[in-house]
Parts: C-alpha cells; sequence; structure tokens
C-alpha cells in the first residue's frame, strides 16, 4: 500500500511539473505580446499627417503645372501646354489609327489696333476671337495660344475637306467681328492654315505644315483685298 500511495504521489508531482511547464511558456509569450502604446498612436498619427501633406503637395504641384501650360491672360493652352497636348494626341492617333487636324490662326490687323488703341484694346479683340473659336469647336478639341496673335485648333477625327471647311468657318466667323474704339468701328480677322494628323504624323512637323498653310493663306488674303 505504501508502495502505491509513493507512485501515485510522484505521479501527481510529475503532472504537476510537466503542467507548469506547459503554462510557463505561455506566460512568456504572453508578457512578450505586442501591446497598442501611446508610441504606436503617435506613430499612426504620423502616417496620417504625412498622407495628407503628400496629397496637399501633389494638388499643388498639378496647381502649378497647370498654371505653366495656361494663358493667364487667356485662360487656354499656352505653347507649352498645347505642343504637349499635340504630342499625346499624336501618340492616341499612331497607336488607334485615328485621325485629327490642326489649324494655325494667326490674327490680322491685330498690331494697329494695338499701336492706336492701345493694348488693352488688343487684348479685347484676342478675347472676342477665343471666345469665338471656343464657342465653334467640340469639347473634345483643344484650343491654345502659341504667341501674341497666334493660335492653334487641334480637331478630332475630321476629314481634310471637313478640317478645310472648319477653318474656312473660323475665318468667317472671326472675319465679322467688329469692336467700337474711342466712337471708331474696328475689325480684326484670322488667316488660317491646316495641316493633317495621322499614322505618321510628327508635332513639330505638323506645326510647320499648318504654319506654312497659313502664311499661304494670308498671302491670298491680301491679295483679295487690295483686288477688292
Amino acid at each position: 500500500m505504501k508502495k502505491k500511495k509513493r507512485a501515485a504521489a510522484s505521479g501527481a508531482a510529475k503532472s504537476k511539473s510537466a503542467a507548469a511547464r506547459k503554462v510557463a511558456p505561455r506566460r512568456a509569450q504572453a508578457a512578450s505580446a505586442p501591446v497598442p502604446s501611446m508610441a504606436l498612436n503617435e506613430a499612426k498619427a504620423t502616417i496620417r499627417r504625412l498622407k495628407v501633406e503628400l496629397a496637399a503637395a501633389q494638388a499643388q504641384i498639378a496647381e502649378l503645372q497647370a498654371s505653366a501650360e495656361t494663358d493667364f491672360l487667356l485662360d487656354i493652352l499656352n505653347r507649352r501646354g498645347f505642343e504637349r497636348e499635340l504630342n499625346r494626341s499624336i501618340a492616341y492617333i499612331k497607336r488607334y489609327h485615328a485621325s485629327g487636324a490642326l489649324v494655325m490662326l494667326d490674327v490680322d490687323r491685330l498690331k494697329p489696333i494695338n499701336d492706336t488703341y492701345g493694348h488693352a484694346a488688343g487684348d479685347e479683340v484676342l478675347k472676342a476671337i477665343v471666345k469665338t473659336v471656343s464657342g465653334q469647336v467640340r469639347a473634345s478639341d483643344v484650343v491654345g495660344r502659341l504667341g501674341g496673335d497666334e493660335f492653334a485648333v487641334l480637331l478630332w477625327n475630321l476629314s481634310e475637306t471637313d478640317a478645310k471647311a472648319k477653318a474656312a468657318a473660323l475665318e468667317q466667323s472671326i472675319d465679322g467681328l467688329t469692336f467700337d474704339f474711342r466712337g471708331r468701328s474696328v475689325s480684326a480677322g484670322v488667316s488660317a492654315g491646316v495641316a493633317i494628323l495621322g499614322p505618321h504624323s510628327e508635332a513639330s512637323r505638323a506645326l510647320e505644315e499648318a504654319d506654312s498653310a497659313m502664311y499661304v493663306r494670308k498671302a491670298q488674303r491680301r491679295h483679295e483685298e487690295v483686288g477688292q
């Protein structure tokens, strides 16, 4: 009986020892487990703040880029912005075999208006021209100012015949504009040149073609005025 009691006591002691060994690692694991702390909360707050600051910085960069590509007087693309759009559009045309046209517009008689009535009068003429052009193109088309009195229009999905008809319509509409400066009725006008955009077009070459066509048209209009 004593031997059985000793054996039972020994077995119980071993069981307690084994249970203690099992409990000990759990306690150790519990003690080493990460617990939310003030430092963790501060790190999360810092991450949130940095995300907000990054979004604000990106918005500011986008705003500055848009400002750098916009004509401040007329609120349309300047040469830099228009050339970027032209390059992107030609890349699209090449990839998807689309079509388009580039129309170059050069304002006639703007210098005499500036010289006679001041640059404020010339600015009024430019604003009226941009309003007229913008009202006759689609939302998908692009209008830009390339220089002082030179504008360009990027037209999508037009044949050469339709593009030239649009250029003639723009000339006619702008020729019909009249302005009253110091009691005198003044008109301006534009000469338009067209370059067709296709899979083999390049931006610089298209601008040169439209510019050359515009100067041919300007000479033709001067000849017509002399003959009248």
